[in-house]
């Protein structure tokens, strides 16, 4: 039986699944957390790796590491890290990134070479912020890596060169996916000067092996891994709850949307993943319990105690600032607070509806670049919550796909792993069992409500 590994680095955390490369039957996993925070040491996930992966990788003949989207991972000349790096959901970056908008032509020249519109995530934003703040430790910088690229880097035993994949470098902001290229004049105007850039390897190259001996698959970014993962075909919007929240589908053309709400990214095959996120997901659902004074589970009985639309209770869920819309200042709002409305039952299903709102928005949002969905795939953490699916049928108005809970980030990359090794013009074929499907129950009052909230407080 062959065996691959995949890896998922996420923000809060290390993933590794090892899986039969023929069936993708899991074979072990394990995990490792890593540091809370906007701005980490890269460090901290080379520790986390290797205590995830202790004892795992024995018998593995390849393994592939999808990670985080758009962290700047910055090195010197002698391959050490220049500063802990930023991560996407780092905001500070937000004014670098209007700047480079209105400096290159405004949002429709943007979409047009790279497909997307820079906000406060993107690396190319947060490289204007490095050489704006810090000239000192941007003149030491020689190469700019995302999260997967590094760990790939590390395990290949820092080679010379390095790789990344189509999916992960076009979240950059300085790499074209209609045109498979980079723009490095974009990358000169945002750091006043070009620096070395990973090869984009092909979508099943071998780049490299570790000291023993295991293949290293190009890697990608987490939600072209989740894409992976899920089996997401054309006609799937894949939802994921997780950290940030996600909306995303595979498409064969590249999307171009000067609004800047859907990024028009790659995926880890040759084909293209327009995609939405948001900053606020499973992490509302925690806030809100705080404030109740409960736990999870006593979010999830509450939640299914009130009634759709929560008695009027409105919550617009910017705790962390928000991307889409792009908010980066914003604070949550609650809206509706009346006597009768303002009960633990009402605020815990508040909070649910807020944030399937938000990715019911960003569904429609690529249906308006021409995504045609079928189905909602729900993933993430948050979506084995029976409160939040029993939501999610009222605010979506397809049927929705609820996979069996599991570590869809590194399935992808096991999968992207196993077709480096197995070959072929597509990824295997790998069973996904113990799917469960639900009719949509919409309730349109529900996000009727939640835009007039949007509005009233936003103006938009």
């Amino acid at each position: 039986m062959a065996l691959v590994a995949g890896v998922d680095s996420s923000t809060q955390s290390v993933k590794v699944v090892v899986r039969d490369a023929h069936t993708g039957a899991l074979v072990r996993e394990g995990r490792a957390t890593h540091p809370d925070g906007t701005e980490v040491h890269p460090d901290h996930w080379w520790t986390a790796l290797t205590q995830a992966s202790d004892g795992l990788l024995d018998d593995v003949e390849a393994m592939s590491v999808a990670a985080q989207q758009h962290g700047m991972v910055t090195l010197d000349d002698a391959g050490e890290i220049v500063r802990p790096a930023l991560l996407w959901n780092d905001t500070r970056s937000a004014q670098d990134a209007a700047d480079l908008v209105a400096e290159w032509g405004g949002p429709q020249a943007w979409a047009d070479a790279v497909g997307s519109v820079p906000v406060a995530s993107f690396t190319i934003s947060k490289v204007r912020w490095l050489a704006r703040n810090e000239p000192e430790l941007a003149a030491r910088v020689a190469r700019v890596l995302l999260p997967h690229d590094w760990l790939t880097w590390k395990l290949a035993g820092c080679p010379a060169g390095a790789t990344t994949d189509r999916g992960d470098v076009s979240g950059t902001g300085y790499w074209s996916p209609a045109e498979d290229a980079y723009r490095l004049d974009l990358l000169e105007l945002a750091f006043g000067r070009a620096y070395d850039v990973p090869r984009v390897a092909l979508p099943s190259e071998i780049v490299g092996e570790t000291a023993a001996g295991i293949s290293l698959a190009p890697g990608t970014g987490d939600n072209m891994g989740a894409a992976l993962g899920v089996g997401a075909r054309p006609g799937d919007v894949v939802v994921s709850l997780g950290t940030s929240g996600t909306a995303f589908a595979v498409s064969t053309t590249p999307t171009a949307d000067p609004s800047g709400e859907v990024a028009g990214f790659a995926d880890a095959t040759g084909r293209f993943l327009p995609l939405v996120c948001t900053l606020n997901a499973a992490r509302v659902l925690t806030a809100a319990a705080t404030m109740i004074g409960t736990d999870l589970d006593g979010v999830t009985r509450m939640a299914r105690e009130a009634s759709p639309g929560s008695g009027g209770l409105v919550l617009l869920p910017y705790l962390d600032g928000e991307r889409t819309p792009n908010l980066p200042e914003a604070t949550g709002s609650l809206i509706g607070m009346t006597r009768e409305s303002m009960t633990p039952a009402n605020l815990a299903r508040a909070a649910i509806e807020g944030m399937l709102c938000g990715l019911a928005d960003a569904v429609d949002a690529l249906r308006a670049q021409g995504v045609i969905p079928e189905r909602i795939v729900l993933v993430g953490g948050a979506a084995a919550n029976p409160a939040v699916q029993d939501v999610a049928t009222t605010v979506f108005d397809l049927p929705l796909v609820i996979p069996p809970p599991g570590e869809y980030v590194a399935d992808g990359a096991a999968r992207q792993a196993a077709w480096a090794v197995l070959g072929g013009s597509e990824p295997p074929e790998w069973t996904l069992a113990g799917q469960v499907v639900r009719d949509p129950q919409p309730r349109p009052g529900v996000r009727e409500a939640y835009a007039a909230a949007r509005r009233q407080v936003h103006g938009r």
